[in-house]
């Protein structure tokens, strides 16, 4: 007489869910010289995160509730468009993706006539070798940067009071055409101290041609904070400083037509509006 058979079942096998993306996008404007900041919920535990914008990738960070944020300027001679934002997820099992549409809307920048000495205009021949060593030294800061945030607060202004000269502007020296105005310009009086807008190292803490006395920090993946015309500087290279540290004292060194704080903010090389990123991912910028 045969056996009976035992009859086995299995309980069917959980379906795994896909992957997701899910990607916020924040910004004052989408026009030249804004920053736009990006956070992602991405399912799984990814090891990292990064944004592909204007040909540029940009690492985005950790934030301690489990999001991830990057950091993408729009350079000040960014042509206006249409493009694609590509945010990358790597996860334990590949790779997952997300795509944002991006339209960058023209913006028209005002021009200012400035009297400087004939000097910081057309420079003697006896400046031109000081001017291209402090150009070098500039090209060497901003290509080196820490693979990780160095700072861990919001953006705080480096000094209480308004801009009173727009990013972007485009100048004139002494009837001569120059480059556009690629930072906000502080109504500060002589000797108010100069805070960090953040976190990060001091990589620049010297007297340069045209921005006279100046502190760059900087903050991490790319991020850097130039303050410039300082009367005096209060740290050194190689310093570490917190947001609102002091960094110096406001002046009106280099070239200048008088006492006031230019602050710049490049990330990753394009020329952002500092007021903006007060805006976006600070506090409010002073009025």
């Amino acid at each position: 007489m045969m056996a009976a058979l035992a009859v086995v079942t299995t309980a069917p096998m959980p379906v795994r869910a896909a992957a997701t993306i899910d990607t916020v996008i924040a910004a004052r404007s989408l026009q030249p010289g804004e920053l736009i900041v990006f956070t992602s919920t991405v399912s799984g535990a990814p090891s990292q995160v990064d944004v592909t914008l204007f040909g540029r990738r940009e690492v985005a960070f950790p934030l301690p509730d489990g999001r991830w944020r990057a950091l993408v300027g729009i350079d000040l001679e960014q042509k206006p468009g249409s493009y694609t934002a590509t945010i990358e997820a790597t996860l334990p099992a590949g790779t997952i993706h997300e795509s944002k549409a991006i339209v960058v809307k023209p913006k028209t920048f005002a021009t200012r006539t400035l009297k400087v000495s004939p000097d910081f205009v057309n420079p003697p021949a006896s400046q031109l070798e000081r001017i291209a060593r402090d150009s070098a030294f500039l090209k060497e800061i901003f290509a080196r940067s820490a693979d990780h945030r160095l700072w861990n607060r919001s953006f705080v202004a480096p000094v209480p009071d308004p801009a009173n000269s727009r990013f972007g502007t485009r100048s004139i020296f002494n009837g001569e055409r120059r480059n556009p105005h690629a930072g906000a310009d502080f109504a500060s009086p002589l000797g108010r101290p100069v805070k960090a807008p953040n976190g990060g190292n001091v990589v620049a803490a010297r007297e340069l041609f045209y921005t006279g006395n100046v502190v760059i920090i900087d903050h991490g993946l790319g991020v850097f904070s130039m303050l410039a015309h300082l009367s005096q500087i209060d740290v050194k290279e190689g310093d570490d400083v917190k947001a609102g540290d002091v960094i110096g004292l406001v002046g009106a060194t280099g070239r200048v037509t008088g006492p006031h704080l230019h602050w710049a903010l490049t990330v990753s090389g394009a020329r952002v509006d500092p007021v903006s990123a007060l805006t976006v991912l600070g506090e409010a910028p002073p009025k």
